[in-house]
């Protein structure tokens, strides 16, 4: 495992909060693969301040196998760190730094595999994928997978390498963020009537999301396989108002729906939209005309719901040795994976439980683990 554990003591040394470049770290792994003779393509974002990075290993003229992995980290600003979070600590068997569980100690794994998979010829092609921004809404992806759309050649099966503590994970929820606007209309509040509080009317406009939310969590709408087994809804932050003796004029909420993956979220909403259109807003303007409100898309992926029938399927199981397929209550990048034509799966090394938090940690069993996975997939590569 020196291999791998080197690997990730380089890759945790790299600040790649989402805020942040990740291209120091896309330059280190261009060169580490390049020092093994094998040739990786960028796909940048929009001001190239970023990147996501593709590679192939062994023929590139028949389905083959993707290991995908994201480069961003979440913040560590205010979480109270014992260890430094961007140094490598290791403590009774345990990795700790930002990034160890989700998802750099996958990264390390599939990095320090490629020595391996060049030593011997295979007849299946092995690709490495790794994105920006998938902690923010999994954007980089999204420009990575439209580049990978033009050939003529789909991936077999698609690993994201999440942790799962490396068992096969097969579903999990989509997501919809969305911001609602408040437009009312100030006054003094000793003249409260003649305003239009924008706070009042945005709470209105929350209840009915906990209304829509009740609903949704209804027996029909169930799917045991998941916790909790329906879709959720829930406001996650707000703001308005200047002071107590002013009727406020703005308010702003953010909410989000986590839906199963046989749910659309943009019905919920939809939903809101012609609830505040037919019921809020006309009463809103009836006092003040210039009121209004308005809602913007901050960011949605689709759920996965790869069959338990699949080849898909099939093949995590004989990499993992386990048929006890799941699901995960959070997203992944594996939605629009599966959305491209590419069947999917999750699995990887570590537990969410640590992830997005102080001293985060991967256990140094679970890194073994992972290679163990890695050298069936290299070895089913092998003989096709």
């Amino acid at each position: 495992m020196s291999r791998s554990i080197d690997l990730l003591r380089q890759l945790v040394a790299f600040d790649t909060t989402s805020r942040e470049s990740n291209l120091a770290l896309i330059d280190f792994v261009e060169h580490y693969l390049a020092s093994h003779g094998v040739k990786a393509q960028r796909v940048y974002n929009g001001d190239r301040s970023k990147a996501n990075l593709f590679a192939t290993l062994g023929p590139d003229d028949r389905p083959g196998i993707v290991l995908s992995g994201h480069t961003d980290v979440v913040p560590v600003d205010g979480q109270p760190w014992t260890l430094p979070p961007f140094e490598l600590s290791e403590r009774d068997g345990k990795l700790y730094g930002r990034g160890t569980a989700d998802m750099k100690g996958y990264i390390a794994c599939v990095l320090a595999l490629v020595p391996e998979l060049l030593a011997m010829p295979l007849r299946l092609p092995v690709h490495i994928a790794l994105s920006y921004d998938e902690e923010v809404g999994c954007l980089g992806v999204r420009t990575l997978l439209a580049a990978l759309e033009a050939r003529p050649i789909k991936p077999m099966l698609c690993i994201i390498g999440e942790p799962t503590e490396l068992a096969p994970v097969l579903g999990h929820k989509g997501k919809l963020a969305m911001r609602c606007d408040v437009q009312g209309h100030a006054c003094h509040s000793a003249y409260a009537p003649q305003g239009v509080n924008a706070i009042e009317y945005a709470a209105e406009l929350i209840a009915e999301l906990g209304r829509i939310g009740t609903d949704l969590s209804a027996e029909p709408y169930r799917d045991a396989r998941f916790d909790p087994p329906y879709t959720t809804v829930q406001t996650g932050l707000i703001s308005g108002g200047e002071a107590l003796n002013i009727v406020p004029a703005d308010c702003r909420f953010d909410f989000e729906v986590r839906a199963l993956p046989a749910h659309d979220p943009r019905q919920v909403a939809l939903a809101l939209q012609a609830y505040a259109r037919e019921q809020v807003l006309p009463r809103m303007r009836a006092v003040g005309g210039e009121s209004g409100i308005r809602f913007t898309e901050l960011s949605a992926y689709p759920g996965l719901a790869t069959d338990a029938r699949s080849q898909a399927a099939e093949l995590i199981a004989q990499f993992c040795g386990s048929t006890e397929f799941g699901t995960v209550a959070f997203g992944t990048e594996g939605g629009l994976f599966d959305a491209a034509g590419i069947p999917t799966v999750v699995c990887g090394p570590g537990s969410m439980d640590q992830g997005h938090k102080p001293d985060e940690f991967v256990a140094m069993e679970q890194l073994a683990g992972c290679e163990r996975m890695l050298r069936r997939v290299l070895e089913f590569a092998r003989i096709g």
